[in-house]
């Protein structure tokens, strides 16, 4: 029986995902592997059997990513699982934002106790929120991923002229974008947009895009939209260019105190991803790939370790070893496997950066000393024998 913890309230339907074979808990302990939301698991004391953390979301800012590495755990995210969603509140706060229409329900609210005269009173105001269409305008979408693409394709379908940028663009977004999104350099995207969308995680690289330097290159009144994360804009940055009318409006999914309360600022919960739909989405991405990890030690959209996919094993045994990518290891834990006389019918090996990953599929099943003697190889961060 497997264990599977959850940390936040997780979307009933990866009780479809998993079998008879798991015991799925908010409050189960030794647990093999935990799907997250939102919790903090920084200052969490990690199972000694946790072999997998599925973050139902894309960020992973909650996750102590590093010290799951180094202990031999991966880390799944769900990238894409609710990129719909994102992006119909992106699409809604250009709106909300061009045609000031929170203004103008704040201001409408305002009539309340004038009786007859509130029609003739709306009819009389109601220039004051004149606003712009979107058809005929520019966005700019710095990231062009899951959501950005799909950000970009509805925008153009509004009638927008976009332009893209993304250092990592792969090849089959570039081609499903092709001749749709103009993929510029940032700073053209910078001087040439009106509305600037950026859907990137928070790195050390995009820490404060968002700061004195980039809205210089802007254009006057410039609308800025924030569904990343709060750090990814400097916030006296924000405000000083909302004061001097440089930004015309901010609107960001991650409230922090400084910003709260600044004209021209419209913050949200961190609502963007918040739909059922999207909740149902990210639960079962990070279920399947848990139990095909489990089950069959296959590795699919990992932010600690490579992408790696041998099938299912339809030998004896799969052993799965998670360790640096540093020479000598592979040799290592063959040479044991072969001084047993095992046959190794299939071997996958993939690195990513400072770590890799090795699936052995073998014609008999291996001695658990000598598994633990893989263990306890330089290099060797965690083993896991399948089958």
């Amino acid at each position: 029986m497997y264990k599977i913890k959850t940390l936040n309230k997780i979307s009933e339907k990866i009780n479809d995902v998993f079998d008879d074979k798991y015991e799925i808990s908010a409050d189960c302990e030794d647990e093999d592997a935990v799907i997250v939301r939102s919790f903090s698991m920084h200052d969490m004391e990690l199972s000694k059997n946790l072999v997998a953390i599925g973050r139902a979301g894309a960020g992973v800012n909650n996750i102590p990513v590093d010290q799951c590495s180094e202990q031999g755990i991966v880390v799944f995210n769900a990238p894409g699982a609710n990129a719909n969603a994102v992006k119909e509140m992106t699409l809604a706060s250009m709106i909300i934002a061009s045609r000031n229409v929170l203004e103008s329900i704040e201001w409408t609210e305002g009539l309340k106790g004038n009786g007859d005269q509130v029609p003739k009173m709306a009819e009389k105001g109601k220039g004051q929120f004149v606003g712009h269409e979107i058809k005929g305008m520019t966005i700019g979408v710095i990231g062009l991923g899951a959501i950005g693409a799909k950000v970009a394709e509805s925008a153009i379908n509004l009638g927008m002229n976009v332009l893209g940028t993304d250092p990592h663009l792969s090849v089959g977004t570039a081609l499903s974008l092709s001749n749709k999104v103009q993929v510029v350099s940032e700073d053209e995207v910078i001087r040439n947009s009106d509305v600037i969308t950026i859907h990137a995680p928070l790195t050390d690289e995009t820490r404060e895009t968002y700061d004195e330097e980039f809205i210089a290159k802007t254009k006057d009144g410039v609308i800025l939209l924030n569904f990343s994360r709060a750090e990814i804009a400097k916030a006296s940055a924000i405000k000083d260019a909302l004061a001097s009318g440089k930004v015309k409006k901010y609107i960001v999914d991650f409230p922090t105190d400084e910003l709260l309360g600044v004209p021209g600022v419209i913050t949200m919960p961190h609502l963007a991803s918040g739909t059922y739909e999207a909740e149902d989405n990210c639960a079962v991405m990070a279920a399947e790939q848990i139990k095909d990890y489990i089950e069959n030690g296959n590795i699919k959209n990992s932010v600690n370790f490579p992408a790696c996919d041998a099938g299912i094993c339809e030998q004896e045994q799969r052993i799965c070893v998670c360790h640096r990518n540093v020479k000598g290891v592979i040799h290592s834990v063959t040479s044991i496997v072969s001084d047993e006389g095992i046959n190794i019918w299939n071997m996958v090996n993939k690195s990513r950066g400072d770590y890799a990953y090795t699936m052995l599929d073998l014609s008999s099943r291996l001695a658990e000393d000598k598994i633990q003697t893989i263990r306890e190889l330089e290099g060797v961060l965690s083993v896991r024998a399948i089958g």
